[in-house]
């Protein structure tokens, strides 16, 4: 009799405490006493949810600063003293850190037993007793299979050559096609899409996975396959009308808009004004909390703290390990952009008394405002103020996966009839009254991608959506940056990011593991 271990999880949909999935060990059950009711059905779900929480907060390098890493919005920076880890992944070298063959190693742990969570209960679906409750069922199918395609979605860009399983199973099975990977994630989604209940944006249902949520989702994944691929549609399941119609309906029918203040979207761009993380422009969020512990409890944002500056706070934002924000992105907006300020903490330009300067690694004078630790005016972390006794990895603030100015900007780009207003309404937002049309053509959206979505873990994979070589020739560079307050030339070269196809190390243990049926990827 195999058993299966399941946990009570508590899912708070709370916003600004940020009360989230939380677990604590419960019992052991099997096969037979268990998938039987609702009631078992739903914490299966939540177990989903956790499962997704701790595989992208929780567990190894959080694939929200590796993609901004990777992008020429970020260097690795970390600490002067420090291995040479995040070198190697933003210049796509493993020469820059030769012993670290296995960076990936617990993200590709953590992804497949989130997996494995869901397929179980995927599989479980025909032996639980719905009492005649079909919109219950298909409503928690939806949520499992739209957490399904997030996660495999998230892995098969990072990776692109990976094991497919859509069974329980620990089978050791050779490395899918991508477009076998992306067939099962459109059909996720698609699934999703149809069957989640139409009700437009509450509050109260922040973290659940919406109709919405699955709509906007394969909008993103179409636009990405179709691009890095070269494809004409989403792994013959899903076509352009059909992806840009699924986004129509999430702009006239979900509730979801814009807020009128972007600096509110972020708790350390507006402290005392801060939107929230369950405001209306948020269509699908990860939710944290700050119960993390050393002892299994894994629910806070471990990542988090890899944006903070340098071993310094200063209020409101918080201490942490220096990955350092590129002074090109700074240049980037015109000093009118409100999206400047909001976007990047500028030493400088805010007058920090930063004094770690030579503790830091690849110094550029800008950090990561968007997603910084915070401190209160007593100069005490957060975490700390609510209760954790850890303050790194008991940062709590959600990570928005998907927000509203993206479906805007999603459908003007697919080719709505109102691009050009979709395309004006995150402009006007962003320049208030300094606002001036232009006009809505593919470079302009890209600018205005960068420029809306920049460190939010989204500017990498549109880059490498428009091609290889595209994505190469806007990150390589050559540039002096200071290395514990030393000036030292740093270097990113085209032919790298062009031999690897962007794609990062598969971990060496798994490789090991499997007894050479998985291949590592080339580059690496």
């Amino acid at each position: 009799m195999k058993n299966t271990y399941l946990y009570i999880f508590c899912l708070c949909l709370l916003s600004l405490a940020s009360c989230s999935l939380e677990t604590e060990p419960y019992t052991q059950q099997t096969d037979e006493n268990f998938y039987k009711t609702t009631d078992d059905a739903y914490l299966a779900l939540v177990g989903c949810y956790d499962g997704m929480q701790v595989a992208t907060g929780g567990a190894g390098k959080g694939v929200p600063v590796v993609s901004e890493i990777m992008s020429d919005d970020c260097f690795g920076g970390t600490g002067n003293s420090d291995k040479y880890d995040y070198a190697a992944i933003d210049e796509f070298d493993i020469s820059r850190a030769p012993a670290e063959v296995d960076m990936f190693n617990d993200n590709w742990i953590a992804y497949y037993r989130a997996l494995y969570r869901c397929n179980v209960l995927l599989s479980k679906m025909d032996q639980i007793d719905w009492k005649g409750d079909t919109a219950l069922r298909n409503t928690y199918e939806s949520e499992t299979k739209f957490i399904r395609a997030y996660l495999y979605f998230e892995m098969v860009r990072l990776w692109g050559n990976i094991p497919l399983l859509t069974a329980p199973s620990t089978e050791n099975v050779p490395q899918a096609s991508p477009d076998e990977v992306y067939k099962v994630i459109a059909e996720d989604l698609v699934y999703a899409s149809n069957n989640l209940p139409s009700v437009a944006y509450n509050a109260t249902t922040s973290g659940r996975v919406t109709k919405w949520a699955a709509k906007s989702l394969l909008g993103r994944v179409y636009l990405y396959y179709t691009g890095y691929y070269g494809k004409t549609d989403l792994a013959g399941v899903v076509t352009k009308a059909q992806v840009l119609t699924h986004l129509e309906d999430v702009v006239t029918l979900s509730g979801h808009a814009l807020v009128e203040d972007f600096s509110t979207l972020w708790p350390a761009a507006s402290v005392d004004k801060y939107a929230g993380e369950s405001n209306k422009e948020v269509v699908f969020s990860i939710k944290y909390t700050f119960t993390s512990d050393y002892n299994g409890n894994t629910d806070g944002n471990h990542w988090l703290v890899m944006f903070g500056m340098r071993e310094f706070s200063s209020y409101p934002y918080g201490r942490g390990w220096g990955v350092t924000v590129n002074s090109k992105l700074w240049n980037a907006y015109t000093a009118n952009d409100t999206r400047r300020v909001s976007t990047m903490i500028g030493i400088t330009e805010e007058k920090i008394p930063f004094n770690k300067i030579n503790n830091q690694r690849e110094y550029t004078g800008y950090y990561n405002k968007k997603y910084s630790p915070m401190v209160d005016k007593d100069g005490k972390d957060l975490p700390l103020t609510m209760g954790s006794q850890f303050w790194d990895i008991s940062q709590f603030q959600d990570y928005t996966v998907l927000r509203y100015a993206d479906v805007l900007l999603m459908a003007a780009e697919l080719g709505s009839g109102n691009a050009q207003n979709y395309f004006d309404q995150v402009r006007r937002r962003a320049y208030k009254t300094a606002f001036t049309a232009l006009p809505v053509n593919q470079d302009n959206i890209m600018n205005e991608r960068h420029l809306e979505f920049a460190l939010e873990g989204i500017r990498y994979w549109d880059l490498l959506r428009q091609g290889v070589s595209k994505a190469s020739s806007s990150i390589a560079e050559t540039t002096i940056l200071l290395n514990g307050g030393v000036q030292s030339s740093k270097t990113i070269s085209a032919g790298n990011i062009q031999k690897t196809k962007g794609l990062q190390q598969i971990p060496n243990t798994q490789i090991t593991l499997s007894n050479g049926v998985l291949k590592q990827n080339e580059g690496w």
